[in-house]
């Protein structure tokens, strides 16, 4: 990716993958977000998406993305421009202290296997956009593939540990990678 291929909207950079602009959330994203986090599948992946998905839930998310004083920075995974859906999925990078950030993706079931979460995150960790020294993740151990996304783009593994998920009403297995970037 090209320094070229960044540009700053609400505060927060667009970036240019291959396929697809990871972008700031807008309030016409509504509908997809809606529609693709109230699949049982993409809510049991996630920390904080409750399944069944409650009226309000995505306005609240999309209102929360585009505050100025937000924690996390949320894109859209936006294929728009080259004939895909204008929101595939969603990228969220949340700050941390000492030059840290975590990362949390999650895709559409209907682009699953498409390599669009990996394409996402490696646009994402080549634009680096917290200036982050280390980027950490995670994921539910029964997500084997969101680990192979982590691993295939640099992460490596550094333990288990475990995490609420809201979905599943229940504290899961996850196992915890970071990347330092250099």
């Amino acid at each position: 990716m090209k320094s070229n291929d960044i540009q700053v909207s609400e505060g927060q950079p667009v970036i240019t993958a291959e396929r697809f602009k990871l972008r700031p959330l807008r309030r016409s994203d509504e509908g997809l977000i809606a529609h693709y986090g109230a699949d049982p599948r993409v809510a049991r992946g996630t920390r904080s998406i409750p399944h069944p998905l409650p009226p309000g839930t995505v306005t609240q998310l999309i209102e929360r993305a585009q505050r100025p004083d937000r924690t996390e920075d949320v894109w859209a995974i936006d294929g728009s421009e080259n004939q895909l859906a204008e929101v595939l999925g969603l990228v969220t990078l949340t700050r941390m202290d000492r030059g840290q950030s975590e990362v949390h993706y999650w895709v559409a079931p209907a682009f699953w296997n498409t390599g669009f979460a990996s394409e996402a995150l490696r646009a994402l960790i080549a634009a680096n956009p917290h200036g982050a020294a280390q980027i950490f993740a995670e994921v539910f151990q029964d997500n084997a593939v969101s680990a192979r996304v982590l691993t295939n783009c640099g992460f490596e593994y550094l333990g288990d540990a475990e995490a609420y998920s809201v979905a599943r009403g229940a504290t899961a297995p996850t196992w915890t990678y970071a990347l330092k970037i250099e």
